[in-house]
């Protein structure tokens, strides 16, 4: 199969508090990195997770990215982590990689001058940034400084105006919390979707930018109940090539995942689940979600909610769930012949939006 070799990647999922940033940041890699997929020259594509994911070896990838990309390269950046805004009065917007530490931001965070000029210096003409920022708490004691939630750096839209090759999507707008899933976040998996062909505009091999714009915009609201939308910004960029979807092949693979994806009730609502590696599955509704396995406890449902210990079943809140019940050991049945009209995915009792294409369900 050929190689897409003008692609280069640098994809960040910063981990610590967000363990599900560094699942989204290696499935993403995986899938441009997959010869019958988006096929990115695997040494072009650096993945910097949890420990590798500090503020020092960011800056030393966006330096090698620049010694190895050239005009002619396509350059795809990911985050996924906090951003946040410091007000001082002045405004400062920060990436938080692995590490950060709220009194000392200049040394352990990123801020987005800096990221930014970083970009600015890439040779390339041809660059996408991602950003699919968690807004959902993070910090244990109250910071020193005054901080806001954040989606995407101001700078960045001063960058996307200088270039038609530029162009940003974030997971949400600003007063938007990014929803977790499983396997991916909501924003996550619409990117990878994309880029494994669903809702190509044209089916000739290539996913462009405006097909993973276009597929986000479409798909994540309707997985949120309407309470995330992606921020697209590319109005003076051309709808350049990203990749391959299939190998060079011009017919899409199946979806790399076989369970139907899942996004939390509530952002940050699983925060406190899988301690013990448990797996959780829930809707939107108020569907009892489960976990397969007894818990060797204890385990924090929710801050502030109850405690859980044990094999046996309880009432508790679980972010927009209101009396549901969440049952150990004991998977909650789906029931027979109710299938999603649109992609025919299984779908639970009361289901509004389909968890596989995110459209409603009618």
């Amino acid at each position: 199969m050929p190689l897409f070799t003008q692609g280069h990647a640098l994809i960040i999922g910063a981990g610590a508090d967000l363990p599900n940033t560094v699942t989204d940041a290696q499935g993403l890699a995986a899938i441009l990195k997959a010869p019958q997929r988006c096929a990115y020259p695997p040494e072009q594509v650096q993945v910097l997770v949890d420990e590798d994911a500090t503020q020092r070896h960011i800056l030393i990838a966006l330096e090698r990215l620049e010694r190895l990309s050239t005009p002619e390269s396509t350059v795809i950046i990911y985050f996924s982590g906090h951003g946040y805004r410091v007000s001082t009065p002045a405004i400062t917007t920060y990436l938080m990689p692995y590490g950060y530490d709220v009194t000392r931001l200049e040394q352990t965070a990123l801020s987005g001058a800096e990221f930014i000029a970083r970009l600015r210096a890439l040779p390339a003409q041809k660059l996408l940034l991602l950003l699919d920022c968690c807004h959902a708490g993070g910090f244990t004691q109250t910071p020193p400084l005054p901080m806001q939630k954040s989606p995407l750096p101001p700078e960045a839209l001063m960058l996307l105006a200088e270039g038609r090759g530029r162009v940003l999507i974030a997971s949400s707008q600003e007063n938007e919390l990014s929803f977790a899933g499983n396997p991916y976040s909501a924003f996550t998996l619409a990117l990878i979707e994309a880029l494994c062909g669903a809702g190509v505009a044209q089916a000739d091999g290539y996913v462009r930018v405006a097909d993973l714009a276009l597929h986000a915009r479409q798909v994540v609201p309707g997985r949120t109940e309407g309470r995330q939308h992606p921020v697209l910004n590319f109005e003076q960029a051309d709808n350049f090539i990203l990749a391959f979807y299939a190998g060079g092949e011009t017919q899409p693979k199946e979806l790399p995942y076989t369970r139907e994806p899942e996004i939390e009730p509530a952002p940050g609502a699983w925060r406190g689940f899988d301690q013990h590696g448990q797996v959780i599955h829930g809707n939107q509704m108020n569907i009892a979600p489960v976990i397969h396995g007894a818990v060797q406890g204890p385990l924090v449902v929710q801050e502030g909610a109850q405690t859980v210990q044990g094999d046996h079943n309880v009432v508790v809140r679980v972010g927009d769930m209101h009396g549901g019940t969440l049952n150990i050991g004991a998977p909650t049945p789906t029931p027979e012949n109710l299938a999603c009209p649109q992609c025919g995915a299984a779908l639970r009792s009361g289901a509004k939006y389909c968890p596989r294409c995110g459209l409603p369900v009618r």
